[in-house]
């Protein structure tokens, strides 16, 4: 993993588009390793565009720096060991047993057409173990459920063993207690030295995060720690103080501001 507190992922754009549209503007961020950081934002903001131009998936007007080297300039299979990605409603082989989907991850790590080796299956079977999916490791992908098929993918990204995790809505189909672990996740690459970054619908979940990229109608309007008030002020804006932020129990939660409240 990184040294904990460099920068491992930055980004300087004018814009970015998906076809004549553009989605971001004037975006300047820096992500620091040792960090789970959550993207949020209402619906159409530019989270998962935002995502996608920081793993080098869609073409922006900037540059989107890896360690400290353009993403260009990476080769593809050094790029992916150092970058893992997890993108919303993926997409895999039915056919595939979950270990071996889970084995694709091991791929930037082999060369060209040589078998898995024993390092490789013991990052997967850590990777499934983690996920509490090592149960369904003998299953077909398309025999199991929208949770259990998130819980493999998750694996596949966590099998890189790459410093930098970006996943999008990664906790799709996750009931609680998976989310729980998923939680522990993430907490457990940023104190390794690596850094999460998760788009997240689940306000209360993002809000344990380390730190919050608020984004609204393509731009960052706040990067900052979690607990401070100047982070808890830009998120209730970004959602047109529809939403409260409050302490409950030792932690942050995001509750709906119903009308009448104050």
């Amino acid at each position: 993993m990184n040294a904990t507190g460099k920068i491992a992922v930055s980004a300087r754009l004018a814009g970015a588009c998906i076809g004549k549209h553009q989605i971001l503007h004037d975006i300047d961020l820096a992500l620091r390793s040792g960090r789970w950081v959550a993207v949020v934002g209402p619906n159409g903001a530019g989270k998962s565009t935002l995502l996608r131009v920081l793993a080098g998936l869609l073409p922006c007007d900037g540059q989107v720096m890896l360690q400290g080297r353009p993403l260009a300039d990476w080769p593809a299979r050094a790029r992916a060991a150092q970058l893992a990605w997890l993108g919303q409603a993926e997409s895999g082989s039915d056919d595939l047993t979950a270990f071996d989907v889970a084995l694709l991850g091991r791929l930037p790590h082999r060369p060209w057409l040589a078998p898995p080796g024993e390092a490789d299956r013991a990052a997967v079977e850590s990777a499934l173990r983690a996920t509490q999916a090592w149960g369904l490791r003998a299953r077909r992908l398309g025999e199991l459920s929208g949770g259990e098929r998130q819980r493999v993918l998750l694996a596949r990204a966590l099998a890189v063993q790459a410093p930098v995790l970006l996943m999008d809505e990664p906790l799709a189909h996750l009931d609680p207690p998976h989310q729980a672990d998923w939680i522990a996740l993430a907490r457990a690459q940023a104190a390794a030295g690596g850094l999460v970054v998760s788009v997240l619908h689940e306000l209360g979940v993002a809000l344990q995060a380390d730190e919050l990229v608020v984004v609204r109608a393509g731009r960052v309007t706040h990067h900052g720690a979690t607990g401070h008030a100047d982070t808890h002020r830009a998120l209730q804006a970004a959602f047109d103080d529809r939403v409260r932020v409050h302490p409950v129990a030792g932690q942050w939660v995001a509750l709906p501001r119903l009308d009448g409240d104050r």
